[in-house]
């Protein structure tokens, strides 16, 4: 089980994963542990030794000794417990470390679908809360054995002092965990629901936050607080519900406990009374009954966290077992065609062994033929060539269409029709991240990330790129010239430190400086004024002539530069032509100039 091989999975294969990659720790764990309890168990049994030799006024030389053997004996369990726990916290923190790898690498698949019908927040949680909850079972498996190593220990002593305590314990804690086993079911059942719904209104808290100003300037703000009160009210109830059923098992764990621990002390008492055991063996048998209540308490503390750990792993197995988005992509035969995508994966062995060539240097020509969108159209769908030279250009009345044109490009997802092809090689032949290195599309929500302007523009560049003539280009010089540091200004995450046109130029001027063999901007001047949105047009055609761009804009500025432009209404091409022969259309004119 891989984050970057996802294959169908169990929320068994996750805990049994996460438990079988530390086994050695956790077996050192489990040893140690167990020698605590076992010296925990012993003290109350050496302690009734020393006071049946003080009572009957031994040797003091052997009641020296017995003392030297209870001291060695706080000793060895004291550096057992020690020792178990860091092993065991190490086993918990590395596998913790380990689920996070596998749903981020899942999460980060070239070939996507992780995330699929799940909001950031909410994968989030999974990726935090729910790695923790299953991590936490490396931890609580050795606490668990060592639990059961102390009844055994008791047991054992307990025959040692009086045949029917000893069997009461044998007898009669199988029929204890079994009572547990049964009332922590509904905890179970009730974890899993809480999770989710939990989780869920995280994720609507995030997505709400991420666009409080849009929802602001929209005035559509005590509809989003209602949204958000109805999903934290449905996790408020789903976590009232589990934490009854958690109450519930603990308090009936404890009764169980209580009175099982009541009767082994009434049997000791007896026993003493009617004098089948000693005034020592008494004290150890009354110190052996309190000592298991720690255990026997633990084995309910664990069965709780395997509840939760159970859910937990459910949740983080459909994460991993998520179909991709599209396919693994082939290896075109390198010699078949030019100019094909290859080391711009950062790895040059590709699916099947062969290896990959890096991207020519020279220009590349994107066909798309047939393409219907959003499964309207007619049935010959869309024809499209971005060639090197001025940029193509698509206008889409439909904003869904223009949407799923960009996935397919961006190999998001992989079209049920039509074929898109770069230098005559289709596109899903190669590995998503490959072809996405080809074909770059910019989206217009491009986020930045922390760290300075220039970082943040060099970010998908080449090794020795001087980012001067994209930033140029983009106009993202004049934002670094407004900056107290200019380019080396620190950027906040999501580059939230600026304005919405800052960013977008910063972003265009990221997305240029990658220098791809053929780029795809989607509307990427939305948030500019028309001054500088006309001074981006221009550097924009300037910086990419030579290649091969494709503009997606209802833009006139940028229209204006473009070649061919590509007019999209009610999923079909209604006219081909030039941005000023297309004016002429009312239809396309209203879409541009609205």
């Amino acid at each position: 089980m891989t984050g970057s091989a996802p294959h169908e999975c169990t929320g068994t294969d996750v805990l049994r994963g996460s438990l079988r990659a530390f086994r050695g720790r956790i077996a050192a764990a489990s040893a140690l542990f167990c020698s605590h309890q076992a010296g925990e168990a012993l003290v109350p049994l050496l302690v009734g030794v020393v006071i049946d030799r003080a009572v009957d006024g031994g040797d003091p030389v052997a009641l020296a000794g017995w003392l030297a053997v209870l001291a060695l004996d706080f000793v060895v369990l004291s550096y057992s417990y020690r020792f178990g726990a860091r092993q065991a916290w190490h086993a918990e923190a590395w596998a913790d470390a380990r689920l996070r790898r596998l749903v981020a690498g899942r999460l980060l698949d070239p070939r996507g679908g992780g995330e699929r019908g799940r909001l950031p927040g909410e994968l989030t949680g999974i990726a935090v809360s729910d790695t923790k909850r299953v991590s936490e079972l490396n931890t609580a498996l050795p606490f668990a054995l060592a639990a059961l190593s102390a009844v055994a220990v008791a047991a054992v002593a307990l025959l040692t002092i009086d045949l029917s305590l000893g069997l009461l314990i044998l007898l009669g804690t199988p029929p204890l965990l079994w009572l547990v086993q049964q009332v922590v079911k509904p905890l179970e059942r009730r974890s899993g629901p809480e999770q989710e719904r939990a989780a869920r209104a995280a994720g609507t808290a995030a997505d709400l936050v991420s666009g409080l100003r849009v929802l602001t300037g929209i005035g559509a703000r005590p509809a989003a607080v209602n949204r958000y009160r109805a999903s934290s009210r449905d996790a408020l109830g789903a976590t009232l519900r589990a934490t009854r059923a958690e109450a519930g098992f603990l308090g009936s764990v404890q009764l169980a406990n209580g009175l099982f621990l009541a009767v082994i002390a009434l049997v000791g008492g007896r026993a003493a009374a009617n004098g089948d055991i000693s005034v020592g063996q008494l004290v150890s048998a009354v110190g052996l009954a309190q000592f298991l209540v720690g255990p026997l308490q633990m084995v309910g503390f664990v069965s709780a966290r395997l509840a939760q750990g159970r859910a937990s792993a459910a949740r983080i197995a459909a994460v991993l077992s998520e179909p991709p988005a599209v396919g693994s992509g082939g290896t075109p035969d390198a010699g078949s065609h030019t100019g094909v995508p290859g080391a711009a994966s950062g790895n040059g062995d590709a699916p099947g062994g062969r290896l990959l060539r890096a991207p020519a240097d020279g220009p590349a020509v994107l066909a798309v033929r047939g393409l219907r969108l959003n499964g309207t159209g007619p049935d010959t769908g869309l024809d499209l060539d971005v060639a090197p030279g001025p940029p193509a250009a698509v206008v889409s009345a439909d904003p869904e269409d223009a949407a799923t044109l960009l996935a397919c490009l961006a190999r998001e997802t992989d079209p049920d029709t039509g074929t898109i092809t770069l230098d005559g090689v289709h596109l899903r032949d190669w590995p998503a991240e490959v072809a996405r290195g080809a074909v770059l599309v910019a989206a217009h929500d491009a986020h930045l990330f922390t760290g300075s302007l220039t970082g943040n523009v060099l970010a998908g560049a080449g090794e020795g790129t001087d980012p001067v003539p994209a930033m140029a280009a983009a106009a993202a010089d004049q934002v670094a010239a407004t900056l107290p540091d200019g380019a080396d200004t620190d950027v906040s995450a999501r580059g939230r430190s600026l304005s919405g046109g800052q960013r977008q130029r910063i972003a265009l001027a990221r997305a240029l400086a990658a220098d791809a063999p053929v780029l795809v901007l989607h509307d990427p001047t939305t948030a500019v004024d028309a001054v500088t949105e006309a001074r981006i047009a221009e550097g924009l055609a300037a910086h990419r002539a030579g290649r091969s761009t494709l503009l997606v804009t209802t833009s006139p500025a940028l229209l204006d530069r473009a070649g061919t432009v590509v007019f999209l209404a009610d999923g079909a091409v209604r006219a081909t032509g030039t941005h000023a022969e297309l004016m002429a259309d009312p239809a396309y004119r209203a879409v541009v100039t609205s």
